[in-house]
């Protein structure tokens, strides 16, 4: 059975491309890698900081591992540029590990789609930086960022 469309499709404009940058961060804040694992193809290739992860049935596993140790995960992403069938987002995450230690997660993504929307190649460099708690910004309920929370240039991140 071959895959579904994943709307929006490239070549991407300005729009589209924000649009799929917020379905992505959707996606990702919804924490539910069989889900997020659709939007891939399925042979998707990722390099994810020095791991390498191959199609969906990884993905599902190193997303799931993800969050058995990032606690509390909350993720904005910002388009940063955009062509044809890829695109560069910027983002940034916060959450704990299980001793209660806060970080935010400082990164960059390149971003490949097929015709049908899925991505194929995600490319993530990213850096840990320790906060304290009250040093946080993502402060909404799990799942979706509320349309009206700060995205990260408005946070001067």
């Amino acid at each position: 059975m071959p895959d579904s469309p994943r709307p929006p499709l490239p070549p991407f404009t300005a729009q589209s491309a924000r649009e799929k940058v917020r379905k992505a961060e959707d996606a990702w804040n919804s924490r539910d890698p069989g889900a997020i694992a659709l939007g891939y193809s399925a042979d998707s290739r990722w390099r994810n900081r020095a791991e390498f992860v191959n199609g969906r049935a990884e993905i599902i596993e190193f997303l799931t591992r993800k969050w058995t140790r990032e606690l509390d995960y909350r993720l904005i992403k910002e388009l940063w540029a955009f062509d044809g069938h890829r695109i560069a987002v910027r983002f940034a995450y916060e959450c704990h590990d299980d001793s209660g230690q806060w970080y935010r997660s400082y990164g960059n993504e390149n971003w490949e789609f097929n015709d049908e929307g899925l991505m194929v190649r995600r490319h993530a460099s990213i850096n840990d930086l320790p906060i304290a708690a009250s040093d946080r910004l993502y402060h909404w309920p799990t799942g979706r960022r509320p349309d009206d929370h700060p995205g990260l240039s408005d946070l001067g991140l």
